[in-house]
């Protein structure tokens, strides 16, 4: 089984992931790109994307960029974020890389973008706006 397949048969055996109608969009040997397009139901009461699903999408693109990087199944030991600005567009992309690993551990680094629609405003559609950053360990599981 090559990576992509690997990394595809694990994200589809998430009921979290599939709940929130998140897509893993790419992978490499040590990075993973996670999308949701955003619907209300994954919105807070201003507009913005819910700090719980920016942070869903951090976690779990750290998660596959550390387990692809170890070359197997993985668990996040530990992860921080920062918001940086509200995310309100049509989409979130986060993509996440190991920026060091070892046998057992890769430390990760995400960055999650809300991609604007708002081309009446300021004539950006399709810009990615920066909304937070994340920086977590992954170890190999069993």
């Amino acid at each position: 089984m090559d990576l992509s397949e690997f990394a595809t048969q694990i994200f589809a055996s998430q009921p979290f992931s599939q709940f929130i109608e998140a897509r893993l969009t790419e992978v490499t040997s040590d990075s993973a790109t996670i999308e949701i397009e955003l619907k209300p139901h994954h919105l807070q009461q201003h507009g913005f994307a819910h700090g719980g699903v920016i942070s869903y999408l951090a976690d779990n693109a750290i998660t596959f960029a550390g387990g692809l990087a170890l070359q197997g199944n993985a668990l996040t030991s530990e992860f921080k974020i920062n918001y940086l600005k509200p995310a309100q567009g049509k989409k979130l992309r986060c993509h996440a890389r190991a920026v060091s690993h070892g046998r057992k551990q890769a430390v990760c680094v995400a960055e999650v973008f809300v991609i604007n629609n708002d081309t009446v405003n300021n004539g950006d559609d399709g810009a990615e706006v920066l909304c937070a950053i994340a920086q977590g360990t992954v170890v190999k599981a069993g």
